[in-house]
């Protein structure tokens, strides 16, 4: 595993690499509140099918910096792809294999739905990852309602201060409350909450969860991006979805199929939560390499 930092667009990147740097390119993102140790099981998997695995740190976790201290923290959907599509360009990869759970699953859909051109093949966590802001004050079932508590937490001053004052503490219940099933030790819980202590966390974590619910505006400069994630646009590209049947917080998303055009498959993990990758990571880099072959493929293969 290599570590190192790259300037791509408003961030200085730090991201993890495991294989051959001429390997096929594969770039994998992590959720809330998780970090790119996440794939430190599938990655050397990955890596030894020819994988050039690339697991960035996203804006406001771990070593990741903004360049400017007049960057917006934004932590909305078009910021996160953008990222994605900036350290593409930033390592010089024109095409690479997408896949990601939580907010690295949306942002690899925002590139894979705006950009099909930059992505062989896409692995998403939860399926259509891409928000409908315009629909976001519908209310839902009341069991879904009481699993986003913590999203209607952080739109208080209270939940601000709550996740500045313990940020550890939250991410701990909620890795519990998504995964009830995965027995996660305390070396891979720190992994991850070491990243938490960015100076930058909680600003954009705050805003990520206003922003999805038109709470608070966004940074202009992702504005174009977010205007054409409101027109709902499908994922044209060889997709395979990827749902746990033990996830407290997103349960399954078999009707999101209609939002893909291309190739696809679902796949439920039995007994895993929210946490896809670092559950069960031979399955998701088994997931990432058939993917690949289903692009490889070509047109008509699929479900």
């Amino acid at each position: 595993m290599r570590e190192y930092i790259v300037e791509a667009g408003q961030l200085a990147v730090a991201c993890l690499e495991w294989g051959p740097q001429d390997g096929w390119p594969c770039l994998m993102g992590h959720g809330f509140p998780y970090s790119p140790h996440a794939y430190a099981d599938a990655a050397p998997i990955l890596a030894a099918a020819g994988a050039r695995v690339i697991a960035p740190w996203l804006r406001g976790y771990g070593p990741t910096r903004f360049l400017s201290p007049d960057t917006p923290r934004s932590g909305e959907q078009a910021a996160l792809g953008r990222d994605m599509l900036a350290l593409m360009d930033a390592l010089g990869i024109e095409r690479a294999v997408l896949g990601g759970y939580d907010w690295g699953g949306r942002a690899a859909c925002v590139v894979a739905a705006l950009w099909p051109e930059r992505v062989q093949a896409l692995v998403t966590g939860n399926s259509y990852n891409i928000q409908d802001i315009a629909r976001a004050m519908e209310p839902a079932a009341p069991e879904a309602e009481a699993a986003l508590w913590y999203q209607y937490y952080f739109h208080a001053e209270r939940g601000r201060r709550g996740l500045e004052a313990d940020r550890a503490g939250i991410a701990r219940l909620l890795w519990r409350m998504w995964s009830p099933r995965w027995d996660f030790d305390e070396a891979a819980f720190a992994a991850a909450a070491a990243g938490f202590d960015n100076p930058d966390f909680v600003e954009v974590v705050i805003h990520s969860y206003r922003h999805r619910f038109g709470l608070v505006p966004g940074d202009p400069a992702a504005a174009e991006i977010e205007a054409a994630l409101a027109r709902r646009p499908r994922i044209s590209v060889p997709t395979i979805r990827v749902d746990g049947d033990a996830d407290g917080v997103n349960p399954g998303t078999a009707g999101h199929g209609s939002r893909f055009s291309g190739p696809q498959e679902l796949r439920v993990f039995r007994g895993a939560g929210h946490n896809l990758p670092q559950e069960r990571p031979a399955d998701w880099a088994q997931a990432v390499l058939d993917a690949r072959a289903l692009a490889e493929a070509g047109p008509g293969s699929g479900g």
